[in-house]
C-alpha cells in the first residue's frame, strides 16, 4: 500500500531530509585521499546526533541479513551500494558512493551521492555525470497524470543511450513514515505503466548505474553489493514529495 502523506507529515520528512543533505555535503567535503571510510562514518554520525536525529541505517536489517553496523553506506568503485565503512584508506582515482538515511520525530529521509577521490578517469567522471543527470530526468518525469514507471523509463532511456547499464536487482522506494515503503521504483520500465502518481507520495528515487554489465552480487559480508564484472558503479538519490502534481526535492540543504 502506498502511503499518502499530509502536509504535516511532509514537513517532518523535510526536516529529516535537510539533515541528510547537510550530512552528505559534510562527508563529501572530507572525502579525500588518505581518509578512511570509518572516519567519514564518524563525522556523519556526530553531525546527525548533534541535530537530535538518529542514523536510519545503523542497526537496520532486511531479509535476514545481519544488522548494518554503521551510519553511512560507503561504496568504492565496483561496490554498487551498502558498502560497510572500514579502516581502508581512500585512494587517488577512486569514486565513492555515500548513502545516508536519517530518522527524526519518527520520520525518515534518504539520499546518496557519488564523489571523486583525487583525480579520476574520464570514464568514471562520465559515469558519475550520466548517473546524476538520469536522477534529475527521473524527477522531471513527475507531473500531473504521470505514472510511476514514467520515472523508470526516463532513467533507463538516458542511461542506456549513453552505453551504461541499469542495475536491475535494486530499486528506489517509498520513504517517510518508514525507511522503506511501497512502492518499489525500478530504474527501468515501460512508459505509461505502474501506479498513478498522486499528491502526498514521498519517494526515494535512486539510479544505480554500472560502467559494464548490470549484473551484481552480494559480497561475503552479506551487505555490500558489487558488480560481477568488477567495473565501477555510481549511485545518486533524492527523496521527493509530490505536491500539486510536481516533485519537490526534499533532500536539499
Amino acid at each position: 500500500m502506498i502511503l499518502i502523506k499530509s502536509k504535516k507529515d511532509i514537513d517532518y520528512i523535510r526536516e529529516s531530509c535537510k539533515i541528510v543533505a547537510e550530512t552528505l555535503q559534510l562527508v563529501k567535503a572530507h572525502a579525500k585521499v588518505g581518509i578512511s571510510t570509518a572516519e567519514l562514518d564518524k563525522i556523519a554520525e556526530d553531525y546527525i546526533l548533534s541535530n537530535n536525529a538518529y542514523p536510519a541505517f545503523k542497526g537496520y536489517s532486511q531479509g535476514g541479513s545481519p544488522a548494518f553496523p554503521a551510519t553511512i553506506c560507503a561504496s568504492v568503485d565496483n561496490e554498487v551500494v551498502h558498502g560497510i565503512p572500514s579502516e581502508r584508506m581512500l585512494k587517488d582515482g577512486e569514486i565513492l558512493s555515500i548513502d545516508i538515511g536519517v530518522v527524526k520525530n519518527k520520520y525518515y529521509g534518504d539520499a546518496a551521492i557519488t564523489t571523486a577521490i583525487g583525480k579520476i578517469s574520464i570514464d568514471k567522471q562520465k559515469l558519475m555525470d550520466v548517473t546524476e543527470k538520469s536522477l534529475y530526468l527521473g524527477i522531471e518525469a513527475v507531473k500531473p497524470g504521470a505514472r510511476l514507471h514514467d520515472i523508470s523509463y526516463a532513467i533507463q532511456e538516458y542511461v542506456e543511450s549513453n552505453g551504461y547499464s541499469i542495475v536491475r536487482d535494486l530499486c528506489g522506494h517509498g520513504v517517510g513514515k518508514h525507511l522503506h515503503e511501497d512502492p518499489q521504483i525500478p530504474n527501468y520500465g515501460k512508459k505509461n505503466s505502474g501506479p498513478l502518481l498522486k499528491d502526498g507520495m514521498t519517494l526515494a528515487i535512486e539510479p544505480m548505474v554500472n560502467l559494464g554489465k548490470y549484473n551484481v552480487k552480494v559480497a561475503a559480508d552479506d551487505w555490500t553489493v558489487v558488480t560481477k564484472d568488477n567495473t565501477p558503479s555510481a549511485h545518486f538519490e533524492h527523496t521527493i514529495a509530490i505536491i500539486n502534481g510536481k516533485a519537490e526535492i526534499l533532500t536539499v540543504s
